[in-house]
């Protein structure tokens, strides 16, 4: 599993905060195994470890996305924020999508019969 210096220095992520990170790449490393499990997984272990940090930036991001939204704006004097109403589909189905998505961006995930 990659930790959260591995996040910042070699996948270059900068969205999730090192306290989450933990859950989040638990998660994503449990999705990874079903996806080993149920088709055919290929790539080595700095690509998986990439994978796993795309699908938990995806992770994070729909949390944030459900839990009231992204801040787009925010100011200190006279206290000022704004947050975008999430544009994209929460659903669990389209989840899933992402998540397959962000893992086929660095593993090879064949889903057929044969080869």
């Amino acid at each position: 599993m990659p930790d959260h210096s591995f996040y910042e220095k070699q996948y270059f992520g900068n969205s999730i905060p090192s306290d989450v990170f933990p859950r989040l790449v638990k998660r994503a490393g449990d999705q990874l195994a079903r996806y080993k499990r149920l088709y055919s997984v290929t790539g080595d272990e700095d690509a998986e470890k990439m994978a796993i940090c795309a699908m938990a930036d995806a992770l994070y991001y729909y949390e944030t996305a459900a839990n009231g939204g992204i801040v787009t704006s925010s100011s200190i004097g006279s206290v000022s924020s704004s947050i975008a109403a999430p544009a994209v589909d929460l659903s669990e189905k389209a989840q899933s999508r992402e998540l397959y998505r962000c893992a086929s961006l660095y593993l090879s995930i064949y889903r057929g019969v044969g080869r």
